[in-house]
């Protein structure tokens, strides 16, 4: 089934372009050795994803709910096993060589681990330039200064560019990650969680210069993250993942601000809170019953309704599909919830399923 979080874009007066695009996208993982009974894990379901120029879009879910793996499928590092990837209206989907270079030149990821994704053995001139090298867009001997801009860009000195990663600090390596992402100029920048493994007293730092980077190129940027501060100080809309499917998406404001989905709400719910009046509206948290169930084996019905503090009977029977709830001003909002307009409205129904039924 496809998560669909773009068929509200025409009621939006946003004419931006559509520079990327996914549909029904799905992958499945096998588990166990050879001769050994396997079990297939469902890492991404039925997601649809639609990015316009200079945009950007936060990923938001708890740690196993397919964030990486779509991000992956985006940038060309895994094949999806059913759905569409268009970029610029491109299908892309098959992951040929064309379809790489091309690709290549207008969608770059900036990785997780700033400590693993760069060459310990080549110096950071070398590091950033190779991309440039690798499609031609650059002489081997035009280097230095291009580099040496684009470390400026980055907020780094271009003295710096005969150093090694050993050499500087986190981050400053996810700097340098990031330089390189943007040597062949892309049009989208694929972020996946690219602070999360840095200190706390220089993410702020990083995720300011991708924000500042996002508004003067104009690049468009899919944030993935699981820190709700993070993904809301970077994005103009949120896209809420559970258990391989879309939950809930919306323009930030209204997400964070009334959330229609139990899920997003238990999120932001666990949250820390800073500021005094969105810790009054949430002064009630939301606690989540059981455990995240298994993605080998993920529920029927509703993917959340085992954890769900306000699950139905129906919620086990019936597959919620991304609607638009009824009487909902934030235009673009779906979530994926038969009771959207009572979560919506602060009065969904308490709980009637038992989460482990006798007999």
């Amino acid at each position: 089934m496809s998560d669909s979080i773009t068929g509200t874009s025409d009621v939006t007066s946003d004419s931006r372009e559509v520079v990327f695009e996914a549909r029904g996208l799905v992958k499945t993982f096998s588990t166990g050795r050879a001769g050994m009974r396997r079990e297939r894990i469902s890492a991404v379901d039925g997601v649809d994803l639609t990015l316009r120029t200079g945009e950007a879009l936060g990923i938001v879910g708890e740690s196993g709910c397919g964030k990486s793996t779509l991000a992956r499928m985006l940038v060309g590092l895994e094949v999806p096993d059913a759905g569409t990837i268009r970029f610029r209206g491109r299908d892309v989907t098959a992951g040929t060589r064309d379809d790489r270079r091309w690709m290549s030149q207008g969608v770059q990821m900036v990785f997780q681990d700033p400590y693993t994704s760069l060459d310990p053995r080549m110096t950071v001139l070398e590091i950033v330039s190779e991309p440039l090298v690798a499609t031609g867009r650059l002489r081997r001997g035009d280097r230095r200064g291009r580099v040496g801009e684009l470390l400026s860009l980055v907020g780094l000195s271009p003295d710096l560019m005969e150093r090694y990663p050993h050499q500087f600090s986190g981050g400053q390596r996810q700097r340098i990650g990031i330089a390189r992402a943007l040597a062949v100029e892309p049009s989208v920048l694929v972020c996946d969680e690219p602070v999360s493994a840095l200190d706390v007293s220089v993410q702020a730092q990083v995720v300011n210069l991708l924000r500042d980077l996002q508004r003067r190129l104009g690049v468009a940027l899919l944030f993935i993250a699981h820190d709700l501060s993070v993904v809301r100080h970077v994005s103009d809309r949120v896209a809420v993942m559970y258990l391989g499917r879309i939950a809930e998406y919306g323009d930030t404001p209204s997400l964070f601000s009334s959330p229609a989905h139990p899920y997003t709400g238990a999120l932001l719910s666990a949250s820390p809170v800073v500021d005094r009046e969105r810790r009054g509206r949430m002064a009630s948290r939301v606690m989540l019953v059981g455990d995240p169930p298994s993605p080998a084996s993920p529920p029927s019905g509703c993917r959340f309704h085992t954890r769900c503090p306000a699950a139905q009977p129906q919620c086990s029977l019936e597959v919620p599909v991304l609607r638009h709830p009824e009487g909902d001003p934030a235009p673009e909002r779906v979530a994926a919830c038969h009771f959207a307009e009572d979560v919506l409205a602060g009065h969904a129904p308490a709980r009637s399923l038992e989460l482990h039924p006798a007999g």
